[in-house]
C-alpha cells in the first residue's frame, strides 16, 4: 500500500489501544464502517496480534489496517504476518529498517530535528511527530521550516480542535487514540464511537 497516498487522502489515522480483545476488535470494526479509512493496532493490546489477523478477515486485503507500538525485529515480523499493511513506531527503532525489508511502509517516531533527519533517511514514509503535545502546533510550525519536503504526522494528545490546528500548519494527517476511542476499546457505547468518529473526520476534512 502507499500509505503516505492514503494519509494525504484521508488525514485521519485512529489508533486502537486496550486490554480487552473483543472489545478492540469490535472498535476496529466500528471505525471501518464509520468511514475512518486507516486504522492501526498497538501491539500494547492484549491479543494484539489477534486483533489484527481477525480484523483484516473481516475488513479484506485492500484496508488500512496497521499495527503500532513496533519496536524490534520480531515485532514487525509478527506484525507482518498477522496481516499488518503499514507499521507505526513511536521512535526510531530496530523494527524501521526491519519495515524496509519486508517491504512495509512505516511511520517512524521522532521528536528533534536530528530524529526527523534519521527517520527520513531510515526510509519512512511519513514521520510521527511523537509526542505532538510536547510543542503543540507551533513547533510542528517550526519544523516544517527546515523540512518542508517531510510528510508529518502529529499524535499525542491530539483532538478534534487540535487536529485541524495540526493540519492548518503543515500536517499531512493526524493520528489520534483516546479522544476518538474514547471507552470503546473496554466495551463502551459504540454510538458514542460513531459520533466522536463523524467529528473528527468533519474537522479533518474542513
Amino acid at each position: 500500500m502507499k500509505l503516505l497516498d492514503e494519509l494525504r487522502t484521508h488525514r485521519l489515522l485512529a489508533i486502537v489501544r486496550g486490554p480487552d480483545p473483543a472489545a478492540a476488535l469490535a472498535a476496529v470494526l466500528t471505525l471501518a464502517d464509520s468511514g475512518v479509512a486507516l486504522v492501526e493496532v498497538s501491539l500494547t493490546s492484549t491479543d494484539a496480534l489477534g486483533i489484527i489477523r481477525r480484523a483484516r478477515a473481516a475488513l479484506g486485503p485492500g484496508y488500512a489496517l496497521g499495527a503500532g507500538t513496533v519496536l524490534s525485529v520480531e515485532d514487525a515480523r509478527a506484525a507482518a504476518e498477522a496481516g499488518a499493511g503499514f507499521l507505526v513506531t513511536p521512535a526510531l527503532a530496530p523494527s524501521v529498517t526491519e519495515a524496509a525489508r519486508l517491504d512495509l511502509p512505516v511511520l517512524a517516531g521522532a521528536l528533534t530535528p536530528t530524529e526527523v533527519v534519521l527517520a527520513s533517511s531510515a526510509g519512512a514514509a511519513a514521520v510521527k511527530l511523537f509526542p505532538a503535545s510536547f510543542g503543540g502546533p507551533d513547533y510542528l510550525g517550526a519544523l516544517r521550516d527546515p523540512f518542508p519536503g517531510t510528510a508529518f504526522v502529529p499524535v499525542g494528545g491530539v483532538d478534534a480542535d487540535g487536529a485541524r490546528r495540526y493540519l492548518d500548519r503543515g500536517a499531512v494527517a493526524v493520528g489520534v487514540g483516546s479522544p476518538l476511542l474514547g471507552d470503546a476499546v473496554r466495551g463502551g457505547d459504540p454510538v458514542a464511537l460513531r459520533e466522536r468518529a463523524a467529528a473528527f473526520l468533519a474537522a479533518v476534512r474542513q
